[in-house]
């Protein structure tokens, strides 16, 4: 695996730019080939049946919840209630998006230090090599981004992404509450996080990924490995597989997308505020060299100016408190910093909680 990087990230390329023209290239680039590619990695063939795959409308649901979070930090979901002529559309829109010519799709591209916009993985800076994928990023209306795409021709674009983070909002906020009742915690419990409350205004973030094919997949990486920042990620795979997840004691195991189903992985913020009870999912994607893989998640957190910290009904003898109180933004960041050693960095010691 390809070491993070130790250099300046500001002597690399800026974070909002694609150095490629996917769709012209022939043979993989230097630098974009990766020393030891994860798909060629001894661990990386298991069987895809164990990830769990929840009825959310099961008589078990909260149980099962409880147990893929505690053992994976990762799991699929069935009857989610969100119309699947929804994810048709979006898939749709996003293909139409990522096929644009690239000098195109560079007049929306994420302004340095910007959240919203066409460019590279945000964990880029990070690694050796560059990674053979690109994104979008949506935050409430896309108005402004998409009107640079298509002048005048923007309607279909904005109508289904903003109908996308709404289903996706209210089904983040459903899991996120069965999680919560699996702990023992109530609505009271969890009220400062504004779930369905109006009175404070939870965000959400909206990613459009795409992995084009490559001519070379053993030697390239779509997404290197990583933990989401969020309480928890919602994401549509887009129908060709892809995605993986690490399992202690297993090593990488495949994650193929299951008829109508979505996946849930918990993010930092979750692992933080179940007092380490839940798993933050380390996971990565693979590209192949015949299809074109794109993928829709949804990242959800608090308000921004809510405090995070391991909830005080979570803390006994046998579980004392891990973590330092944290706002979303100063995880943010902290992990821009120190990437996968963020947590380790706001762990409950007092020389670091006096800074917070």
């Amino acid at each position: 695996m390809n070491s993070i990087k130790e250099s300046n990230p500001t002597q690399l390329l800026p974070n909002n730019i694609v150095p490629l023209d996917f769709t012209s290239i022939l043979t993989l680039p230097d630098s974009h080939a990766w020393t030891t590619p994860p798909s060629l990695d001894p661990l990386t063939s298991q069987d895809d049946s164990i990830i769990p795959v929840i009825d959310l409308n099961g008589p078990n649901a909260l149980i099962l919840i409880k147990e893929a979070s505690e053992n994976w930090g990762m799991f699929q979901v069935t009857n989610h209630d969100i119309p699947i002529h929804l994810f048709h559309h979006i898939e749709g829109q996003t293909r139409c998006l990522f096929g644009l010519p690239s000098t195109q799709k560079l007049l929306a591209a994420r302004s340095p230090g910007g959240l919203t916009g066409y460019g590279r993985a945000r964990i880029s800076d990070f690694f050796t090599r560059e990674m053979w994928y690109e994104g979008f990023t949506i935050m409430g209306s896309p108005a402004e981004h998409a009107s640079q795409l298509w002048p005048n021709q923007d309607t279909s674009f904005c109508n289904v992404m903003e109908a996308c983070q709404k289903e996706m909002k209210g089904l983040s906020e459903r899991i996120i509450g069965i999680m919560f009742k699996s702990l023992g915690l109530n609505e009271e419990d969890v009220k400062f996080l504004g779930l369905k409350d109006g009175s404070q205004y939870p965000q959400g973030a909206l990613q459009l990924n795409s992995y084009p094919k490559c001519p070379d997949p053993d030697r390239a990486m779509g997404l290197a490995p990583h933990t989401d920042s969020s309480l928890i990620t919602v994401l549509h795979q887009g129908g060709v597989s892809g995605l993986q997840v690490f399992k202690e004691g297993i090593g990488w195991v495949s994650v193929s997308p299951v008829d109508d189903a979505l996946v849930v992985n918990i993010g930092d913020l979750m692992h933080i505020i179940s007092n380490g009870r839940f798993k933050c999912a380390q996971h990565q994607a693979v590209v192949n060299k015949t299809r074109h893989r794109i993928s829709v998640a949804y990242f959800y957190g608090p308000p921004g100016d809510v405090k995070i910290s391991p909830l005080m009904q979570l803390v006994d003898f046998d579980h004392p408190v891990l973590y330092c109180p944290v706002t979303w933004k100063e995880y943010l960041d902290a992990k821009a910093i120190y990437f996968d050693k963020a947590l380790d960095f706001i762990k409950n010691d007092k020389s670091i909680c006096q800074q917070q």
